[in-house]
Protein backbone atom coordinates (compact mmCIF):
# COMPACT_ATOMS: atom_id res chain seq x y z
CA UNK A 1 0.00 0.00 0.00
CA UNK A 2 1.16 3.59 -1.13
CA UNK A 3 1.79 5.48 2.08
CA UNK A 4 0.41 9.55 1.41
CA UNK A 5 2.66 11.83 3.31
CA UNK A 6 2.78 15.73 3.40
CA UNK A 7 5.28 18.35 3.61
CA UNK A 8 5.03 22.37 3.62
CA UNK A 9 8.01 23.82 2.04
CA UNK A 10 9.93 24.20 -1.50
CA UNK A 11 9.46 21.00 -3.75
CA UNK A 12 12.07 21.73 -5.93
CA UNK A 13 14.05 20.72 -2.11
CA UNK A 14 12.56 17.65 -1.94
CA UNK A 15 14.48 14.32 -2.06
CA UNK A 16 12.38 12.02 -4.32
CA UNK A 17 12.56 9.49 -6.68
CA UNK A 18 10.57 11.43 -9.26
CA UNK A 19 9.53 14.94 -8.73
CA UNK A 20 6.15 15.80 -10.32
CA UNK A 21 6.01 19.54 -12.44
CA UNK A 22 2.59 21.50 -12.79
CA UNK A 23 3.87 22.37 -15.80
CA UNK A 24 2.15 24.50 -18.99
CA UNK A 25 1.38 22.44 -22.18
CA UNK A 26 4.53 23.64 -23.99
CA UNK A 27 6.62 22.16 -21.75
CA UNK A 28 9.12 25.17 -21.89
CA UNK A 29 8.82 26.42 -18.45
CA UNK A 30 6.39 29.02 -17.03
CA UNK A 31 5.42 30.91 -13.36
CA UNK A 32 4.86 29.32 -10.20
CA UNK A 33 6.24 25.26 -9.54
CA UNK A 34 7.22 24.99 -13.85
CA UNK A 35 9.25 28.34 -13.60
CA UNK A 36 11.15 26.97 -9.76
CA UNK A 37 11.68 23.18 -11.52
CA UNK A 38 13.01 24.81 -14.29
CA UNK A 39 15.27 27.44 -12.49
CA UNK A 40 16.35 24.98 -10.00
CA UNK A 41 16.83 21.19 -12.02
CA UNK A 42 18.68 23.82 -15.00
CA UNK A 43 19.03 23.20 -18.40
CA UNK A 44 18.96 19.43 -18.99
CA UNK A 45 15.07 19.83 -18.22
CA UNK A 46 14.54 22.52 -20.93
CA UNK A 47 16.69 20.24 -23.17
CA UNK A 48 14.98 17.17 -22.93
CA UNK A 49 11.69 18.43 -23.03
CA UNK A 50 12.57 20.74 -26.26
CA UNK A 51 13.11 17.19 -28.21
CA UNK A 52 9.81 16.05 -26.37
CA UNK A 53 8.34 19.15 -28.68
CA UNK A 54 10.45 18.18 -31.69
CA UNK A 55 9.14 14.90 -31.55
CA UNK A 56 5.97 13.61 -29.67
CA UNK A 57 4.45 16.32 -28.59
CA UNK A 58 4.89 18.84 -31.52
CA UNK A 59 1.49 20.95 -30.31
CA UNK A 60 2.68 20.02 -26.71
CA UNK A 61 1.34 18.08 -23.86
CA UNK A 62 -2.17 17.63 -23.22
CA UNK A 63 -4.18 18.65 -20.02
CA UNK A 64 -4.29 15.82 -17.59
CA UNK A 65 -1.56 14.01 -19.68
CA UNK A 66 1.97 13.38 -18.11
CA UNK A 67 5.63 12.63 -19.08
CA UNK A 68 8.92 12.47 -18.04
CA UNK A 69 12.10 13.91 -18.32
CA UNK A 70 15.79 13.96 -16.39
CA UNK A 71 15.58 15.86 -12.97
CA UNK A 72 18.59 18.03 -14.02
CA UNK A 73 19.92 19.00 -10.51
CA UNK A 74 17.11 18.29 -8.26
CA UNK A 75 17.63 15.51 -5.98
CA UNK A 76 15.31 13.23 -7.73
CA UNK A 77 15.97 11.02 -10.90
CA UNK A 78 13.28 12.34 -13.08
CA UNK A 79 10.69 15.36 -13.40
CA UNK A 80 7.18 14.19 -14.32
CA UNK A 81 5.79 16.61 -16.30
CA UNK A 82 1.90 17.29 -16.29
CA UNK A 83 -0.78 19.96 -17.48
CA UNK A 84 -3.38 20.46 -14.98
CA UNK A 85 -7.16 22.04 -16.09
CA UNK A 86 -7.66 25.76 -15.54
CA UNK A 87 -10.50 26.15 -12.98
CA UNK A 88 -14.17 27.36 -13.86
CA UNK A 89 -16.99 26.93 -12.65
CA UNK A 90 -18.95 26.81 -16.50
CA UNK A 91 -17.24 23.44 -16.84
CA UNK A 92 -16.46 20.37 -14.67
CA UNK A 93 -13.21 19.60 -15.27
CA UNK A 94 -12.19 17.78 -12.18
CA UNK A 95 -11.92 14.33 -14.38
CA UNK A 96 -8.66 16.06 -16.25
CA UNK A 97 -7.30 17.14 -12.61
CA UNK A 98 -8.02 13.55 -11.87
CA UNK A 99 -6.07 12.62 -14.34
CA UNK A 100 -3.11 14.49 -14.04
CA UNK A 101 -2.08 12.68 -10.96
CA UNK A 102 -3.34 9.09 -12.58
CA UNK A 103 -1.40 10.11 -15.40
CA UNK A 104 1.69 10.65 -13.52
CA UNK A 105 1.61 7.77 -10.84
CA UNK A 106 1.24 5.38 -13.98
CA UNK A 107 4.86 7.14 -15.70
CA UNK A 108 6.24 7.12 -12.28
CA UNK A 109 5.13 3.30 -12.31
CA UNK A 110 6.45 3.14 -15.42
CA UNK A 111 9.87 4.07 -14.34
CA UNK A 112 10.77 1.94 -11.31
CA UNK A 113 10.08 5.19 -9.06
CA UNK A 114 9.26 4.28 -5.25
CA UNK A 115 8.67 7.86 -4.27
CA UNK A 116 6.97 10.56 -5.71
CA UNK A 117 6.86 14.50 -4.78
CA UNK A 118 3.55 16.51 -5.84
CA UNK A 119 2.98 19.94 -5.91
CA UNK A 120 -1.04 20.74 -5.49
CA UNK A 121 -2.12 20.86 -9.25
CA UNK A 122 -3.89 23.50 -10.83
CA UNK A 123 -4.04 25.19 -7.07
CA UNK A 124 -2.13 28.17 -7.83
CA UNK A 125 -2.25 30.63 -11.26
CA UNK A 126 -4.96 28.10 -12.92
CA UNK A 127 -7.44 28.65 -9.83
CA UNK A 128 -8.15 25.50 -8.54
CA UNK A 129 -10.11 25.98 -5.03
CA UNK A 130 -7.38 24.06 -2.70
CA UNK A 131 -9.87 22.32 -0.97
CA UNK A 132 -11.35 20.64 -3.92
CA UNK A 133 -7.87 20.33 -5.12
CA UNK A 134 -7.07 18.74 -2.01
CA UNK A 135 -10.15 15.84 -2.59
CA UNK A 136 -9.35 14.83 -5.97
CA UNK A 137 -5.75 14.76 -5.62
CA UNK A 138 -5.68 12.98 -2.44
CA UNK A 139 -8.44 10.19 -3.78
CA UNK A 140 -6.78 9.81 -6.76
CA UNK A 141 -3.72 8.84 -5.44
CA UNK A 142 -5.73 6.15 -3.32
CA UNK A 143 -7.28 4.64 -6.28
CA UNK A 144 -4.50 4.29 -8.36
CA UNK A 145 -1.06 4.65 -6.52
CA UNK A 146 0.26 1.34 -8.18
CA UNK A 147 1.69 -0.78 -5.39
CA UNK A 148 5.74 -0.36 -6.81
CA UNK A 149 4.99 3.16 -5.76
CA UNK A 150 6.27 2.96 -1.77
CA UNK A 151 5.26 6.97 -0.95
CA UNK A 152 3.73 9.95 -2.25
CA UNK A 153 4.50 13.12 -0.99
CA UNK A 154 2.42 16.61 -1.34
CA UNK A 155 4.78 19.28 -1.09
CA UNK A 156 2.43 22.01 0.06
CA UNK A 157 3.91 25.77 -0.62
CA UNK A 158 2.43 27.40 2.75
CA UNK A 159 0.83 26.63 6.15
CA UNK A 160 -3.15 26.89 4.36
CA UNK A 161 -2.08 24.55 1.62
CA UNK A 162 -0.53 21.91 4.05
CA UNK A 163 -3.56 22.36 6.82
CA UNK A 164 -6.14 21.87 4.08
CA UNK A 165 -4.85 18.71 2.62
CA UNK A 166 -4.07 17.40 6.32
CA UNK A 167 -7.63 17.64 6.85
CA UNK A 168 -8.89 15.69 4.17
CA UNK A 169 -6.12 13.08 4.41
CA UNK A 170 -7.36 12.76 8.02
CA UNK A 171 -11.23 12.27 6.54
CA UNK A 172 -9.80 8.92 5.67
Amino acid sequence: MTAITLAQGDITRESADAIVNAANSSLLGGGGVDGAIHRRGGPAILAECRRLRASHYGKGLATGKAVATTAGKLDARWVIHTVGPVFTHAEDRSKLLASCYRESLRVAAELGARTVAFPAISTGIYGWPMDDGARIAVRTVRESADPSVEEVRFVLFDKKAYDVFAEVLAEG
